[in-house]
C-alpha cells in the first residue's frame, strides 16, 4: 500500500479537521463499496485463471485423463474435477 501526505492531496481546512482527530498517524481509506474490484481483478491473475481453466476443460473434452491435466497443470485431482464440472 502507498502512503500519500494528506497536505499534498487534501484541501487545507479539510487536513486542518483531520487534525483534530488523528495527528501524524496513518489512516486507513476504504473504498467505497461500488467501486471496490473483486480479487485478482487488478493484478488480471483472475483472468489467467479462467484461461488456464478454460484450457483444461477443453483438454478434457479432447480426450486427455483428469490424472494427466492434474499433473500437468500441477493441481490435484479434486482440482481438476472440480473446474471440469464447474458451471
Amino acid at each position: 500500500m502507498k502512503y500519500k501526505n494528506a497536505q499534498a492531496i487534501l484541501p487545507d481546512a479539510l487536513v486542518k479537521e483531520l487534525q483534530s482527530y488523528v495527528q501524524g498517524e496513518y489512516i486507513y481509506i476504504p473504498v467505497e463499496q461500488e467501486q471496490q474490484k473483486r480479487w485478482g481483478e487488478v493484478s488480471g491473475y483472475r483472468k489467467e485463471l479462467e484461461q488456464r481453466n478454460q484450457k483444461i476443460k477443453q483438454e478434457y473434452q479432447s480426450g486427455i485423463s483428469m490424472n494427466c491435466l492434474a499433473e500437468k497443470y500441477c493441481l490435484s485431482l479434486y482440482a481438476v474435477r472440480k473446474i471440469i464440472y464447474q458451471k
